[in-house]
C-alpha cells in the first residue's frame, strides 16, 4: 500500500517546483531586460513598451495556465489585466509614432539679425528736456504817446546799439528845446555881467535837459546789439504811451534752461559740458558749457534749475526753441553694449537670446541655436542700451525679432537688412 502512494507523492511535488519555477525564470528575465535597456540608455518609452509588453505576455501566460487548470476566476483577472495592459501598450505605441512624426516635421530654422556684445567707454550722461531763450532780448515800446513820423529798420533785420528804430512826430517837443537853448544863451549871458543869479542858470540848464530828455522819449532806439522780429507800428499811426514797437534778441550766444531732480545735485558742478539737441535743426549737435545753478530747490517738483550757454553764431538757434539736453558727467566708465532691440522686456525680468553653434556628434553638422540669457539693464542712449549683468564681451546675440523667439530654436542669421543702431539717432518723419 505503501508503495502504490509514494509515486503520487513525488509527482505533487515535481509540479510544486514546476510551478514556481516558471515566475522566477521569467522575473529574472524580465529584470535583466529592464536593467539591459537602461544601462543602454534606451530612450523611456521604449522601456515602459518593452517592460508593459512582458506583463502582457506574463499575464496572458498565467490567465490560459488557470483556464486550463478550471480555476476560471483567477484566469479571467488576469486576461482583463493583460487586455488592459495590452491597450497600455498599443496607447504608447501610438504616442511614440506621434512623436517620431513631430521629429520628422520640427519647424525649420528663424532667420534672425546678431548683433556683437561691445564693450564700449560711456560716459555718464543726465538727461533732461529744455528751451533755448536769449542772453537778452527785449519787446521794445514807446515811452510817450504820438504819432510815427519815421520807421528805420526792416522787419528780422540787425540793429546796432544806439540806433535810432522809430521816430515819433516831435514838431512841439523841438520848439521848447530850442526854445530852452535859447534861454539858457541868454541866462548865461546874464550870469556873466551878474545880472541873475546862479540859481536862476541853473534852473535854465535843468530846462533845457528836460526838454532834451522829452525830445528823446520821441524816439525808440535799440539798447544792444541783436536781431529785430516784426515791426507793429507803421508811419503815420497814433500810438499810445507804451505801445509795442519790435522785439529786439541777441542770439549770440544762447542759454539753454532746463531741470534735474534734487538726487542729481550732488553731481552737478558749474563748467560741466552740455550737449543740446533739437527737432528744429535734426542732424546737428550744439555744445556749451553749465554756467548757472539755482540756488534753491522748487519745492513743488524737487527740481534744480539749470542754464547752460551755447555758442550760437549763425544764428540757428532761437529762443523758445524746446531743445534734448545731455549733462556730461567728469568720471567714464566701460560699459557692455547691445541693441535696444535685442532685449525682450518681461514682468519676469529681461532677456536676450546669446547665439551658439552646436555640431551634431552624430552627421558632424553645425547648427545655430539660441540660450535665453537673462540679464539687467542699465541707462539708454538711442538705440544703444548699457548690460550691468548677464553678458560677457564679444558674444553674439540676436539682433532683432526676439519676441518670435523661445529657448533652444534654431536660427540662421542673415544681416543683409539688419538695422543699425545708433546713440543719437535721427529719425525721419514720415
Amino acid at each position: 500500500m505503501h508503495d502504490v502512494l509514494k509515486p503520487t507523492t513525488l509527482n505533487q511535488k515535481q509540479k510544486g517546483r514546476g510551478r514556481w519555477l516558471w515566475p522566477v525564470l521569467f522575473t529574472l528575465a524580465f529584470v535583466g531586460a529592464v536593467t539591459g535597456l537602461v544601462l543602454i540608455k534606451t530612450a523611456m518609452m521604449i522601456v515602459v513598451i518593452a517592460a508593459v509588453t512582458a506583463l502582457v505576455i506574463w499575464f496572458g501566460f498565467i490567465s490560459f495556465r488557470r483556464f486550463r487548470s478550471g480555476r476560471t476566476t483567477s484566469g479571467a483577472v488576469f486576461a482583463v489585466l493583460a487586455v488592459l495592459l495590452l491597450l497600455i501598450d498599443l496607447k504608447a505605441l501610438q504616442i511614440r509614432a506621434m512623436g517620431a512624426m513631430a521629429a520628422k516635421m520640427a519647424p525649420p530654422p528663424t532667420t534672425v539679425t546678431s548683433a556683437v556684445v561691445k564693450e564700449e567707454d560711456w560716459t555718464p550722461t543726465l538727461s533732461a528736456v529744455g528751451s533755448i531763450s536769449a542772453v537778452q532780448g527785449a519787446l521794445l515800446s514807446t515811452d510817450l504817446a504820438g504819432t510815427v513820423a519815421k520807421v528805420n529798420f526792416e522787419s528780422g533785420g540787425e540793429a546796432k546799439k544806439g540806433d535810432v528804430l522809430v521816430q515819433l512826430v516831435a514838431s512841439q517837443e523841438e520848439a521848447d528845446l530850442e526854445l530852452a537853448r535859447n534861454d539858457l544863451a541868454r541866462a548865461r549871458d546874464l550870469a556873466a555881467r551878474k545880472v541873475i543869479s546862479k540859481a536862476d542858470l541853473d534852473a535854465a540848464e535843468s530846462k533845457l535837459k528836460q526838454k532834451e530828455g522829452v525830445a528823446q522819449h520821441k524816439e525808440v532806439r535799440a539798447p544792444f546789439d541783436g536781431q529785430l522780429g516784426i515791426r507793429q507800428v507803421n508811419v503815420g499811426q497814433m500810438i499810445k504811451e507804451g505801445q509795442q514797437v519790435v522785439q529786439l534778441t541777441a542770439l549770440d550766444p544762447v542759454y539753454v534752461d532746463f531741470a534735474l531732480p534734487q538726487q542729481e545735485l550732488a553731481k552737478i558742478s558749474a563748467g560741466l559740458e552740455v550737449r543740446v539737441r533739437t527737432d528744429a535743426v535734426p542732424g546737428r549737435e550744439f555744445k556749451g558749457k553749465l554756467t548757472a545753478i539755482n540756488s534753491m530747490v522748487d519745492t513743488v517738483t524737487r527740481n534744480v534749475s539749470l542754464q547752460g550757454t551755447l555758442e550760437n553764431p549763425d544764428h540757428t538757434l532761437r529762443p523758445g526753441i524746446f531743445a534734448k539736453v545731455d549733462l556730461l558727467l567728469p568720471e567714464k566708465r566701460k560699459a557692455l553694449v547691445v541693441p535696444g532691440s535685442a532685449i525682450s522686456y518681461a514682468p519676469f525680468g529681461d532677456s536676450v537670446f546669446v547665439i551658439e553653434t552646436k555640431k551634431d556628434p552624430k552627421t558632424g553638422k553645425e547648427t545655430q541655436s539660441i540660450r535665453q540669457q537673462f540679464v539687467k539693464i542699465g541707462e539708454a542712449r538711442g538705440d544703444l542700451v548699457a548690460i550691468t549683468d548677464g553678458l560677457k564681451a564679444n558674444e553674439t546675440i540676436v539682433g532683432t525679432g526676439v519676441f518670435k523667439l523661445r529657448n533652444g530654436t534654431a536660427v540662421i542669421v542673415n544681416n543683409e537688412l539688419a538695422p543699425k543702431p545708433q546713440e543719437k539717432p535721427n529719425p525721419v518723419d514720415s
